[in-house]
């Protein structure tokens, strides 16, 4: 009897038996992804999709918002944090089946397939957020300055944090395999904030510049499409 024969046989059925559940576990969370109806948050105006869209994903950011340290103007002896170019990282997720599961990963990309309303030129990269169950990405931008400062609404109850925000889609992409959870989006607000905001120290004199920092932060990022 060859022992060491029956375990590797054994211990490869076990990976195949749960491969084919984490397998079946992200095809039945794309469906439920795909079906579901989110009451759309009450919020002020100005961050506020226009009518004829509604939410249908909502996922908790867990990330980071990006800095450096930069003159206040050419050849200035201050310096301050600035967030330009954004560069946000970001996984998120959802509450299925009573555990925490991720649906989406936010980062900074070049819009591929821009829409009628992207940017002329195109920055070299914009904010992205990629479906971790079928590849379909959204981008979105801020337009217009559809944003509020944190502790001045109940959907952004944290003063101190990062603002919140109301971004437009500028571009969308299927996944490889013709997934479309996000390539429909319309819009995506960024609500309840929590940290992220830039730090008070480690840039103020020109003798700073270059310094580069990551604050964690979190959120609930919610995203609409047209109504059906």
């Amino acid at each position: 009897m060859n022992i060491k024969s029956d375990q590797q046989r054994t211990s490869g059925i076990r990976r195949l038996f749960v491969a084919a559940l984490a397998l079946g576990g992200a095809l039945a969370t794309a469906g439920h992804l795909q079906a579901q109806t989110i009451p759309s948050p009450t919020t002020p105006t100005l961050i506020t999709p226009e009518a004829g869209n509604s939410a249908f994903l909502v996922g908790l950011a867990f990330g980071t918002q990006g800095y450096v340290c930069l003159p206040t103007s050419p050849g200035a002896s201050t310096a301050s944090w600035t967030a330009k170019p954004a560069r946000p990282e970001a996984t998120l997720f959802v509450r299925f089946f009573g555990g925490d599961f991720q649906i989406i990963t936010h980062f900074l990309s070049p819009d591929t397939n821009p829409n009628e309303v992207a940017p002329k030129p195109l920055p070299f990269g914009s904010a992205t957020w990629q479906s971790s169950l079928d590849s379909s990405k959204v981008w979105a931008a801020v337009l217009h300055g559809n944003a509020i400062p944190a502790g001045s609404h109940p959907s952004c109850p944290n003063a101190g944090s990062i603002p919140c925000l109301l971004l437009q889609s500028i571009g969308s992409q299927q996944g490889p395999t013709g997934g479309t959870i996000l390539s429909k989006t319309t819009f995506v607000q960024r609500l309840n904030t929590n940290g992220g905001s830039a730090p008070q120290d480690g840039c103020s004199t020109s003798d700073d510049a270059g310094n580069q920092t990551l604050v964690p932060y979190t959120a609930d990022y919610y995203f609409f499409r047209k109504n059906q």
